[in-house]
């Protein structure tokens, strides 16, 4: 596949990703803490088997105290894996867009994996990859409708269809920083050469779970227009700078070249809501 390369000097740590924001990799996936005025807040909760060290890691930055809440991108495995772990420690609100709430309370599995887009291993093994749903019952909550988080004042939540049919990305208008989940990713994450070595590049989403290319390129393009600074990708290193920005926009402007797989299941027949 395709990519857009970016500086390696704009890759930053996720122990400071950006203002009030850290991160922690767990294997091919990140999670996000992000400081607000009455507590924090997690973005997204890994792997299942990662809720002891997502709870460690948050001790260590965050103290004993729990989230305010628990905000999610969209419910793939990779993303709701140590929830159920760490609600029975932590009983805080689950927000997630209502597209996604099937997946959260047991109604609905996700539809199948993609594996025929090509692009390495991580991809032809995508059929192993569990997609059945989740029950939270009573703590999911619908993010409101007005693009607010409550949790976050200062940030917003946008609508990034595509990747699912619920994804969402956050974003801080002041600081210009874009939590992304996995509407774009900064590795080639069909790839594990790609994924063990981390090289700083843009890429679509991941192409064996992505079910809906025009929307994830209409996607890609709303994040493009905000400008961020800093980006905090679901998958791949942080990124901040000048450089970074200009990539986004290029990815947006040649997301049919670079992003879009040449055959698939769903890119020529798409699945929706």
């Amino acid at each position: 596949m395709k990519k857009i390369e970016v500086p390696v000097d704009e890759v930053v740590r996720l122990d400071a990703v950006a203002p009030r924001v850290i991160g922690l990799r767990v294997l091919f996936v990140n999670v996000y803490a992000v400081a607000g005025d009455v507590g924090w807040t997690l973005i997204d909760a890994g792997l299942t088997g990662s809720a002891g060290r997502i709870k460690r890691w948050a001790l260590k930055h965050a103290g004993a105290k729990p989230p305010a809440a628990i905000i999610l991108t969209h419910a793939h495995f990779d993303h709701v894996g140590a929830l159920g772990e760490l609600l029975d420690e932590w009983d805080v609100p689950v927000y997630a867009h209502p597209d996604e709430r099937p997946y959260l309370t047991g109604e609905r599995a996700y539809p199948a994996p993609d594996p025929s887009v090509g692009g390495g291993l991580m991809a032809s093994m995508s059929m192993l990859y569990p997609r059945q749903p989740i029950d939270l019952g009573r703590r999911v909550c619908e993010l409101p409708a007005n693009g607010s988080i409550p949790t976050l004042p200062g940030w917003s939540w946008v609508p990034t269809p595509g990747h699912t049919a619920g994804h969402i990305s956050l974003f801080h208008n002041h600081h210009r920083t874009l939590i992304v989940g996995d509407a774009f990713c900064t590795t080639q994450q069909e790839s594990f050469l790609a994924v063990a070595t981390q090289r700083p590049e843009l890429h679509g989403p991941p192409a064996y779970f992505t079910t809906d290319w025009n929307a994830a390129r209409d996607s890609v393009q709303r994040l493009a227009a905000l400008q961020p600074v800093f980006i905090a990708p679901g998958h791949g290193q942080p990124m901040a700078g000048n450089e970074t920005t200009k990539a986004l926009s290029r990815l947006a402007e040649q997301f049919d070249d670079v992003a879009r797989p040449e055959h698939g299941r769903y890119v020529t027949t798409p699945i929706r809501a």
